[in-house]
C-alpha cells in the first residue's frame, strides 16, 4: 500500500468531505493506496480554521499556487467556482499534477475544450467528480443496461432533483451569477451528475431541445437583508435529445436529462431510468435499498425489486446487509479514482472522464441555443 498526499483547492463543502472521506479509509478492504489531506488553499479563513482539526493537515494557505508548487503533493482536489476551472486547471496540468476536479469542468465549452487540451499535452491524470452512480443500485443499473438485456431502446431517462434554491429568501450566492456560474446554470452546477451514466453506456445525444427555467428571478443580497438583487442563472433545465446506443445505432431513441434546483418534494434525488423493448432498469437515490428491473412474462409486464446490498465498485468491511449512503457513494468515488491512478481499479466502475464531462459540455452548450432560439439544436 503506497501513500497518496492530497492537497485541497477549496476548503468548502467537499474539500471537508474529501477530509472526512480519508479518515474513513480503512472501510476499504485491500485498496492500494492510502490517502491523507496535507494541505488546503483557501481564501477564506473560516474555511481553512476547519481543517486545523484534521491530523494530516501540514500547510494552510489563501494561495492555490502554493499547493501546485508543492513537489510534496501526489494528488489535488480542485473545487473553486466555475469561472476558476480554466485557469487552476490548466495550470495544475502544466506543473504536471494529477488531480480531481470539480464538475462542470470549465464554465463554458470552449474552456472545458481548452482544459482537455492542456492536460493530454502535458499528459497528467485527470478524473471529474461524480459519486451517485457508486450507490450499488445505480451501479447493478449500469451493468444490466450494459449488458444488452435491454433489447432496442425505447426510452432513457436521467435525473438530478433537488430543492436547495425552493427558499426564496435564500441569499445570492456564486452559483445564482453568469460571471462565477455560466450561462448553463444549473447544467453546470447538475448536468455531470446526469450525463455520466447515459455517456458511459455509449448514448450519442443528438438534436437537442431545451425547456430552461428561471423561476426565482431575484434573491437577497445577504441573509435577512431586504435588498434583493437579479438572480442571472437557471433554475432548472429539462434537456430532451434523440440519443443512439452502441448496440441498435440505427435506433435515435428519445433520451431526457432533466437537472433541477427547485423540484419540490425531492430532497437531493439521483435517478437513472432505461427502457427497451425486453426489458427495463431503473433506479432513485429515495429507494436506495433496491432498484427495479423490467420483464415480460408471458402476457404479463412485471417491474420487480432487487436489493443489491451494500456491494459497490469497491468491497468494504462493512456487511453486505447493511444500508449504504452518500458518504458511501464519496468513499467509493475516491476508491476508484485514486485506484484506476495506481493502474489497479480492473473492470470496476471508473469516476468521469475528461471526455465525459467535455461531451456533456457539447449537450449544455446545444441546450443554451436551444432554449434561446427556441428550436431543437444538433
Amino acid at each position: 500500500m503506497s501513500d497518496v498526499r492530497i492537497g485541497i483547492i477549496g476548503g468548502g463543502l467537499m474539500g471537508r468531505e474529501l477530509a472526512a472521506v480519508c479518515g474513513r479509509w480503512l472501510h476499504l478492504v485491500d485498496h492500494p493506496v492510502r490517502p491523507s489531506v496535507v494541505a488546503v488553499a483557501d481564501l477564506d479563513p473560516v474555511a481553512l480554521e476547519w481543517f486545523r482539526q484534521v491530523p494530516t493537515v501540514e500547510t494552510l494557505t489563501d494561495s492555490w499556487r502554493d499547493l501546485i508548487d508543492d513537489g510534496s503533493l501526489d494528488v489535488l482536489y480542485i473545487a473553486v467556482p466555475h469561472n476558476l476551472h480554466e485557469e487552476i486547471y490548466t495550470a495544475a496540468a502544466r506543473a504536471g499534477r494529477d488531480f480531481l476536479a470539480e464538475k462542470p469542468f470549465g464554465i463554458d465549452l470552449g474552456a472545458s475544450e481548452r482544459i482537455a487540451a492542456a492536460i493530454d499535452e502535458a499528459g497528467v491524470f485527470v478524473r471529474v467528480s461524480s459519486e451517485m452512480p457508486f450507490f450499488p443500485g445505480a451501479l447493478r443499473a449500469y451493468e444490466y443496461a450494459r449488458s444488452g438485456a435491454l433489447g432496442e431502446l425505447v426510452e432513457v431517462r436521467s435525473r438530478f432533483l433537488h430543492s436547495s434554491d425552493i427558499d426564496r429568501f435564500k441569499p445570492i450566492n456564486w452559483k445564482r451569477r453568469v460571471e462565477t456560474c455560466g450561462d448553463i446554470g444549473v447544467m453546470g452546477d447538475l448536468g455531470m451528475h446526469v450525463a455520466h451514466v447515459p455517456l458511459r453506456l455509449g448514448y450519442q445525444p443528438s438534436a437537442v431541445y431545451a425547456l430552461l427555467d428561471d423561476i426565482v428571478t431575484e434573491r437577497p443580497i445577504s441573509s435577512g437583508a431586504t435588498e434583493t438583487t437579479r438572480c442571472e442563472t437557471w433554475d432548472n433545465g429539462l434537456i430532451t435529445m434523440r440519443g443512439t446506443s452502441p448496440d441498435h445505432p440505427q435506433r435515435a431513441f428519445p433520451m431526457l436529462w432533466e437537472t433541477k434546483r427547485i423540484a419540490p418534494g425531492n430532497m437531493n434525488t439521483w435517478s437513472f431510468e432505461a427502457v427497451g423493448m425486453d426489458a427495463g432498469v431503473r433506479f432513485s437515490t429515495r429507494t436506495p435499498a433496491y432498484f427495479e428491473r423490467f420483464r415480460r412474462d408471458g402476457s404479463e409486464q412485471v417491474w420487480e425489486q432487487v436489493q443489491p446490498g451494500n456491494v459497490s465498485a469497491w468491497p468494504m468491511v462493512s456487511g453486505a446487509i447493511f444500508e449504504f449512503g452518500f458518504a458511501d457513494a464519496l468513499l467509493q468515488m475516491w476508491a476508484s479514482f485514486l485506484a484506476e491512478r495506481a493502474g489497479a481499479l480492473g473492470d470496476r466502475f471508473a469516476t468521469a472522464t475528461v471526455a465525459e464531462a467535455v461531451g456533456s459540455h457539447r449537450v449544455f452548450a446545444a441546450a443554451s441555443r436551444s432554449s434561446a432560439e427556441g428550436r431543437a439544436v444538433s
